[in-house]
């Protein structure tokens, strides 16, 4: 077995105490827990804690102080950016911590910070009852929720931290802080949508919603058609209810032959008869090469885009804010995707309205509350030869489309490689609080692996 340089007697002191597992490089398992969803991300920690409570989270928070090791936190380990890993670091791996409890009488969920939206959805959807979560649900809740937290739910009850209740975080002393609006207020605050930047989120408690069947589904059109239906698309989401969500993307068929389509994946909460009726005019505009749209259990919802993220894949994305979807934001996309270089990649329209954007710009930390869309260049491919290629095309089609984009930027779709001036985008008007709040729950920065907030 190996034994790290740093802190080696005191390392073999948490592995006696550890509930878990301590992981090194050479170790059996090492290499599956440093790997996470984003397969372009080959990082080495010095010390993997595989945690399996609260308890365990604490003592490898404070071993890695004592050692003088840096820390990195894996949730789902689905964070695009990859800083979950970190070369040399102790990784605090909440992987194995999946607990989740279902209080139906009170409405409400406890979940832990290893568990993905997948698992979560299928506890709730026993009770009818759901939560906010990611639109893919392979994607990590605690990640997800710290960032801000969209997903399909988010016109009907905002984001999944707009439904959060408490959250029990370890700090950088190591001390375990249940964190509540009034236990902590200024924290709690912090903790929608500051990140990664303020501690370890053992577990997380929502509010829940009912929610059971939902209608849902794919609508695709020949990419001839695109420019008309972004046209069609801008004007008809901009008459949608609480009840439905409808994104709009440039992807490639799901049929596997690489053809490229204009697609509007819709969503509504209503009976079907309702859904229906508001959804009619997308389901019959223009000729449509492919219509999957009816009622489903609303976890399933969450599924239908899962396999155009493998797991193991290689990602690379940037994503902004538009400045409404002009025509010639919408020629410039339609001109960018014939030349996409992957057949996995897509450019995908994220719609704001309802109850995401009737929350206050201060209210939580996670300022984006504006009607509008969420652009996003999610490139996806598995040769690595492609690399190269791949994000060079990303780069240049964020480039090109930069007149018509906000300067506002989606937390948790920044990159590795973006630069400060992304991070303030990120957290917009309320950086300077975020700063000030920095200062007093972490001023050594301890928890800076992440798209940091700098004290």
């Amino acid at each position: 077995m190996a034994t790290t340089e740093a802190g080696g007697g005191q390392l073999e002191e948490l592995r006696g105490a550890f509930s878990g597992s301590i992981l090194e490089p050479g170790d059996a398992g090492y290499d599956d827990a440093r790997a996470i969803h984003n397969g372009l991300i080959d990082r080495r920690p010095a010390v993997i804690a595989r945690c399996r409570n609260t308890a365990d989270v604490a003592d490898a928070v404070r071993y890695a102080r004592a050692a003088g090791l840096e820390i990195c936190v894996r949730g789902g380990g689905h964070n695009v950016g990859g800083r979950a890993v970190v070369d040399g670091a102790l990784m605090v791996d909440l992987a194995p911590m999946k607990g989740i409890h279902v209080d139906p009488g009170a409405g409400t969920v406890r979940v832990q910070g290893g568990s993905t939206w997948r698992e979560l959805n299928r506890e709730t959807a026993v009770h009818g009852l759901a939560v906010t979560g990611g639109a893919i649900s392979t994607t990590g809740v605690a990640g997800l929720t710290l960032g801000g937290g969209l997903g399909w739910l988010m016109a009907k009850h905002g984001l999944a931290a707009d439904s959060l209740l408490g959250v029990e975080l370890v700090n950088a002393d190591g001390a375990v802080l249940d964190v509540t609006a009034e236990s902590d207020p200024d924290l709690f605050w912090a903790l929608r949508g500051g990140g990664g930047n303020f501690g370890v989120a053992t577990s997380f408690e929502f509010r829940l919603h009912p929610v059971s069947m939902v209608t849902g589904g794919l609508i695709a059109h020949p990419l001839d058609a695109a420019g008309d239906m972004l046209r069609f698309y801008r004007d008809a989401a901009d008459t949608l209810s609480d009840d439905a969500t409808v994104f709009a993307a440039l992807v490639h068929a799901p049929d596997g032959s690489g053809a490229k389509v204009a697609a509007m994946v819709v969503f509504h909460t209503g009976d079907p008869e309702a859904a229906q009726r508001e959804l009619a005019p997308f389901l019959g505009w223009g000729s449509p090469a492919m219509v999957q749209v009816g009622p489903m259990p609303y976890p399933v919802m969450n599924t239908l885009l899962d396999d155009h993220y493998p797991k193991g894949a290689l990602n690379y994305w940037i994503s902004s804010f538009t400045a409404g979807l002009s025509d010639g934001l919408i020629d410039t996309v339609v001109d960018r995707f014939e030349t996409v270089p992957s057949e996995m990649s897509a450019i995908l329209f994220e719609q704001f309205h309802g109850a995401v954007c009737r929350v206050g710009l201060t209210d939580t930390a996670i300022p984006h509350r504006e009607k509008g869309w969420n652009l996003l260049l999610p490139t996806v491919w598995t040769d690595p030869a492609d690399t190269e290629a791949c994000i060079a095309w990303t780069r240049d089609t964020h480039a090109a489309l930069g007149e018509h984009l906000a300067k506002r930027r989606w937390l948790n779709y920044l990159g590795d490689d973006q630069d400060a001036s992304a991070v303030r985008a990120a957290y917009g008007p309320n950086y300077d609080r975020l700063v000030e709040l920095k200062r007093r729950y972490d001023p050594e920065n301890v928890f800076h692996h992440n798209h940091n907030i700098v004290p």
